[in-house]
């Protein structure tokens, strides 16, 4: 199984740094997966943050490849269960199509890239960071893979 995920901006915190090392390190005998750090596009008096909101997606938008399945990450998104989040993997597993889970920067994604996407997903009506975003992600991708490996990942 072939997972990428593109991501507006570095991991700042550190807790979040090892937290993401750790469960890519996890993943890894279940999948291959490519993390793409893009860069982000501060807004200021003179710079509006919708410009730098459509600048990242274009960024975004040069980084797919026209055979994956894009899933975009925002909060107006359909929610899943982990069992049925695992479900969508092993579906899209068996496609054979690189599954590509887009995080877009602080203020989200532009309206291209949500129209690119194949699904959105979201993880709650609560707002996170998109920082935190990653790590629920990868969480969640490591216990779909454990589930459909029929691994014991909690009781």
């Amino acid at each position: 199984m072939k997972i990428k995920i593109i991501q507006v901006g570095e991991t700042k915190d550190k807790y979040l740094k090892d937290g993401t090392d750790e469960l890519l390190k996890r993943i890894s005998p279940f999948a291959k997966i490519e993390v793409v750090n893009l860069k982000e596009i501060p807004s200021s008096k003179t710079y509006p943050l919708i410009r730098s909101v459509e600048e990242e997606g274009e960024q975004i938008l040069k980084t797919l490849r026209a055979d994956e399945y894009v899933v975009a990450l925002d909060e107006l998104g359909k929610g899943m269960s982990s069992t049925e989040f695992a479900g969508f993997l092993s579906k899209n597993k068996d496609k054979g199509q690189t599954i590509c889970f887009v995080i877009g920067g602080a203020f989200g994604l532009s309206s291209k890239v949500k129209e690119r996407a194949n699904f959105t997903l979201s993880f709650s009506e609560m707002t996170f960071t998109h920082q935190m975003v990653r790590i629920f992600l990868l969480e969640q991708i490591y216990r779909g893979l454990c589930i459909t490996n029929g691994k014991e990942y909690h009781h």
